[in-house]
């Protein structure tokens, strides 16, 4: 099998060398990269095949007759989408870790490879060198999946876990950016949209949904202090964030955002890049998938590993999925910290607005040390509706002593009522 690269960063140039020290069954033919030149003079570039042809023209890698199989290791949806359709139209195979791309678009990519009598296959698309994909539509395929909730981006845990430690947000951000697992635009990954994606992609394959992404609700974890961290320690959780689907009648509950997760739970043992999967199977129980999710080696693990499957021409599962509607509301036992401006009679006002909505108090914490004039405390509830949480949350915003918006966040419950 002859492969053509599209991409020669992080991921492209670490599949370059791992498909090197792994036998020559599988070459490199050709290559496309902007910037060509600096890229194959680049010390990496000693891993590809001297006669490989390298090119800053993805045509010539596309339609190129000694290309078997593409590669495409660039990402995003434009202008991936349309060279990949290129290359199916053009009977060649494709691997891709571009979760943004099957994510919106895999249904339709899929059945273009399907009538092109091609693969398509993304297993590093989530979670990186973890075996997640592999997993759920083979080892899993036999059992029922009834909900999927994890860690599926390794930025983000790196800081929050970093935080935990008693790091501060801002600092903890700008070593994830030197250290290269963030963005100089690091809102993709802290404000939810690449977890999502992944979640997304995740759906179709082990709940057999087809959601659209924009309609999945994210919340940022740029809010996230280091006195959530104190009282989620006293409530004997950490802070993680987490992507949670699960089948909720004829429509599915997905969210992406910051949770307080038990102590009891595996995902509260995630650190560093670590990439965490729970599913939960009606009859086989909670799988547990954990791995490093970040980083071009294991990436590249994973991109070799559907190489090698489209080579050996082992047969690809393709698990049928319908378009579902993502309900918004979930019933969850709730944290709520404010920071106010003390004076008597605020924590009367907030039971207030919990009661109009049918929100019951669980229990208040409110450490010592903090001056009255910017005072954090916090509540949590009763599982309540998250929806009527959130119209709580905006009334109290208003009133007078609130120094600024009331963050409330999930906290992570498993329920196994829905098991035999």
């Amino acid at each position: 099998m002859r492969v053509g690269l599209l991409g020669f960063g992080t991921v492209g140039s670490a599949f370059a060398e791992v498909l090197a020290a792994t036998g020559n069954e599988v070459r490199i033919t050709r290559i496309f990269n902007r910037a060509v030149h600096r890229k194959r003079t680049h010390d990496r570039a000693a891993f590809v095949p001297a006669d490989a042809l390298w090119t800053d023209r993805a045509e010539e890698v596309l339609e190129a007759p000694d290309v078997d199989i593409i590669v495409e290791l660039i990402g995003g949806l434009d202008p991936a989408e349309q060279w990949l359709r290129t290359a199916l139209r053009a009977g060649k195979h494709v691997v891709t870790a571009n979760k943004q791309l099957i994510a919106y678009r895999g249904a339709e990519m899929l059945a273009l490879a399907t009538a092109n009598s091609v693969q398509l296959l993304y297993g590093a698309s989530v979670a990186g060198g973890v075996p997640v994909i592999p997993g759920l539509v083979q080892g899993l395929s036999g059992d029922q999946i009834l909900r999927i909730s994890g860690i599926v981006n390794g930025t983000c845990n790196f800081i929050l876990s970093s935080m935990e430690g008693g790091a501060e947000y801002k600092t903890v951000l700008l070593e994830a950016q030197r250290a290269g697992y963030a963005e100089a635009d690091p809102s993709a990954d802290v404000d939810g949209f690449d977890a999502r994606a992944k979640m997304c992609v995740l759906a179709r394959l082990a709940l057999h949904a087809e959601l659209n992404p924009d309609d999945v609700p994210t919340q940022t974890i740029s809010n996230i202090t280091a006195v959530d961290f104190a009282y989620a320690k006293e409530l004997g959780c950490t802070v993680r964030q987490v992507a949670r689907v699960a089948l909720s009648g004829d429509a599915i509950s997905a969210s992406v955002g910051p949770m307080l997760v038990p102590r009891s739970s595996p995902i509260a043992n995630s650190h560093g890049t670590q990439n965490m999967v729970v599913t939960s199977g009606r009859f086989g129980g909670d799988v547990v998938f954990s791995g490093h999710g970040a980083g071009g080696h294991p990436t590249a693990v994973a991109v070799m590993s559907d190489v090698r499957a489209i080579a050996e021409r082992s047969a690809q599962v393709r698990p049928a999925a319908r378009k579902m509607i993502v309900v918004a509301d979930t019933t969850a036992p709730h944290y709520l910290r404010f920071v106010v401006s003390d004076r008597p009679g605020i924590v009367a006002a907030i039971a207030g607005e919990l009661a109009k909505v049918g929100a019951n108090i669980d229990s208040i914490l409110q450490h010592r040390g903090f001056a009255g004039e910017r005072l954090p405390f916090v509540v949590t509830t009763e599982p309540c509706s998250s929806l009527k949480l959130q119209q709580a949350t905006e009334a109290m915003q208003k009133f007078d002593f609130m120094l600024e918006p009331p963050l409330c966040l999930q906290i992570l419950v498993v329920d196994d009522k829905d098991r035999d």
